[in-house]
């Protein structure tokens, strides 16, 4: 209350002493001239200039998504409060900064698209249809990401909160102009992860198809700059830091950690948001629920052919000790067994360098994929899958359901948005509710170099695929 009325003293005695406020300083006046719209708009190949900032904006966006994302699934423990106070418990507040700021940077991505297609893009004398399809892709993907992490948020600036579903299928219409210009497998696979989503299943697997038709081994990604930003905040909570072991994983997923680790001074490791696995994983998948097992065999084969030929880094990863905070807690050597499934899931760090999968990674095995059936078993053997292929990219938590709120700067200043609106609450599927605090708790006998997840979230999200919430097709 005080600095309220500071504020008001003041500007009553700035107006005071003149007649005429804007004399004090007029802001529409000041003009930065490397920085007005005529230092971009009209200038040649000012188009591809603007698309470099949005494939920056992109980078920041998965910033602010993609560690929320992780901490709010069962991938990570946060051992710490540097990333985030609340998410690792699913206590999603509208008056989170994380979750303010990740809405910020997806909506400030959208805008950017926008103001290119309707701005700079067409005063430009140079703009090629290629680069309208990247600007028409930018759109969609701030609309994608949009519908998988917020249960709705609106489409222009102070607009009307639109639903998750709505901002997929309006995703998948920018998708399509972009595929319309230059067909790209990495926008067909975007709009097969949209249909994905919705449940259109013959238009995911259509898409996914497509994908493949074009390039079998795809990559699209996020690139950060070390020395001069934005670098990759995720690298940072999973190697960077160090000893501080911000994240912890899953011991069923030890191996796969850190998926981003130091790459120069000048460069961090690359986040790899649109890949081809992903498209072989909707076709598995959608086989599965059809009930064509041999179909689904030979996607997955397709799909450990594909991770056979992706980067895998050999690193120094001593200095993660796994027990930082709490020694003995966590099982840290390749004697220990978890879940039962047998050796190979967690690393011995301390005897040597260890080799990571850069792109993705997992322990599904030929023999996995010969011996599956069909039922709930290939089911869970495939989100499993997902789980592992994805980790550290921001989709087991939208595979558990889960999306965050609009914030409170939004809905204080949206005068069609008001607290208890859709949107505001949390979406949080009941049966992830029952077991919130287990999420990502284990068990562990160094003596008996036995680990087990309290709870398995495959398995719980299997058991509900009857809910809209969660798998899609089933």
């Amino acid at each position: 209350m005080n600095r309220i009325i500071l504020a008001f003293s003041t500007l009553f005695l700035v107006v005071g002493c003149t007649d005429d406020f804007s004399s004090v300083v007029d802001f529409t006046e000041v003009e930065n001239p490397n920085l007005s719209e005529g230092s971009v708009i009209g200038q040649p190949n000012s188009s591809v200039i603007w698309l470099s900032g949005l494939e920056r904006q992109l980078s920041l966006a998965i910033n602010n998504t993609l560690v929320l994302a992780e901490l709010g699934s069962d991938n990570y423990v946060n051992t710490q409060t540097f990333f985030s106070q609340f998410m690792d418990e699913l206590d999603i507040r509208v008056t989170d900064p994380n979750i303010r700021n990740a809405a910020f940077t997806v909506q400030r991505l959208r805008e950017m698209a926008v103001f290119g297609l309707t701005q700079v893009g067409p005063a430009d004398p140079e703009y090629v249809a290629t680069t309208e399809a990247e600007y028409h892709f930018f759109y969609g993907i701030s609309l994608l990401y949009s519908a998988m992490y917020f249960s709705a948020l609106p489409q222009e600036p102070v607009g009307i909160p639109i639903s998750s579903a709505q901002n997929y299928r309006d995703a998948i219409a920018a998708l399509d102009l972009a595929i319309g210009l230059n067909p790209l497998p990495e926008y067909h696979l975007a709009k097969a992860r949209a249909n994905y989503y919705l449940g259109n299943k013959a238009d995911a697997v259509a898409a996914a198809q497509q994908a493949l038709a074009l390039d079998g081994s795809f990559d699209r990604f996020a690139t950060f700059d070390q020395a001069n930003g934005p670098t990759n905040t995720m690298e940072a909570a999973l190697f960077a830091r160090g000893t501080f072991d911000d994240l912890q994983p899953l011991p069923t997923l030890d191996f796969l950690d850190p998926k981003y680790s130091f790459l120069t001074a000048e460069e961090d490791p690359p986040v790899h948001y649109l890949k081809a696995e992903e498209a072989h994983l909707i076709l598995a998948e959608a086989n599965i629920s059809d009930g064509n097992i041999a179909a689904a065999q030979d996607n997955l084969r397709n799909l450990l052919d594909v991770i056979a030929t992706r980067e895998v880094r050999n690193i120094d990863d001593s200095i993660e000790g796994r027990t930082e905070n709490a020694p003995g807690s966590r099982p840290d050597n390749a004697g220990v067994a978890v879940n039962f499934r047998g050796l190979g899931l967690v690393l011995d760090r301390q005897a040597g360098n260890v080799d990571i999968p850069a792109v993705s990674g997992t322990s599904l095995t030929e023999f996995d994929v010969d011996m599956m059936v069909a039922g709930d078993n290939a089911v869970e053997l495939l989100y499993r899958t997902r789980q592992e292929v994805f980790i550290a990219e921001g989709i087991r938590f939208v595979d558990m359901g889960i999306k965050l709120v609009i914030d409170e700067n939004e809905i204080l200043q949206n005068d069609n948005i008001s607290m208890g609106d859709p949107g505001t609450v949390p979406v949080i599927p009941p049966f992830i509710a029952a077991v919130v605090t287990d999420l990502d708790a284990i068990t562990y006998d160094a003596a008996a170099g036995v680990a087990t997840t309290v709870v398995d979230v495959t398995q719980i999200l299997v058991g509900n695929k009857e809910s809209d919430l969660v798998l899609p097709f089933h």
